[in-house]
């Protein structure tokens, strides 16, 4: 799939604001300064399609971007941010858990983990919570480019064994650079069938 045109939609702030449900969505979320908003633009080859910022936890809305006039790409809060009052946050999560257990055309769910740390606490607990909400994902291991591949790998073999016992088979995962692109082409793959599969669905 190649990203021809990638336009901003809208921010909601809860699930009822949300763009009506008439294009498949796939979602982007992760920790506080997972590299998200870099790898968003760099997926759109935008330089300035979601706000990039030094402050953990930017992100504060859930932003929607019309692709190629078929598809949204949904730029989720991160979780754990900090910088935001405790009411807020409380709201802001009950506001990204409605919509990732309750949004009808969501297609796909891209969790961003952090390629140069062992599994975190925190976003073992998220996993977790997704695969008990039957939500579907797939996990991508971003800044590729900052650590030697052996302990990349050795980062992401220790968090299949953290999740093992939470899925029948394993999430799909891939390792990712907003800096090199790697990684990037098979993110579009992977959303570029779930579409094809939905047309071949809705035909039938």
């Amino acid at each position: 799939m190649k990203i021809t045109s990638a336009a901003f939609n809208c921010s909601a702030p809860d699930l009822k604001s949300c763009p009506e449900e008439n294009l498949p969505e796939f979602a982007f979320i992760g920790r506080s300064n997972v590299g998200k908003s870099s790898l968003l633009n760099a997926l759109a080859g935008r330089k300035d399609l979601a706000r990039v910022s030094k402050i953990p936890g930017f992100t504060k809305m859930i932003n929607f971007f019309t692709i190629n006039n078929s598809w949204r790409l949904v730029d989720l809060p991160g979780y754990g941010f900090a910088h935001v009052a405790r009411e807020n946050k409380e709201k802001f999560n009950a506001a990204v858990n409605d919509y990732l257990v309750n949004r009808v055309n969501l297609f796909g769910v891209f969790v961003l983990v952090d390629s140069r740390h062992p599994p975190q606490k925190i976003d073992l607990e998220f996993v977790h919570w997704l695969a008990r909400k039957s939500v579907s994902i797939v996990l991508v291991f971003t800044k590729s480019d900052k650590s030697k591949p052996a302990q990349i790998q050795k980062n992401i073999d220790l968090f299949k064994a953290s999740i093992a016992e939470e899925f029948d088979d394993l999430p799909e995962m891939f390792t990712c650079s907003s800096v090199t692109k790697q990684g990037l082409p098979q993110l579009l793959e992977i959303i570029e069938e779930v579409l094809k599969s939905e047309r071949l669905a809705r035909s039938a």
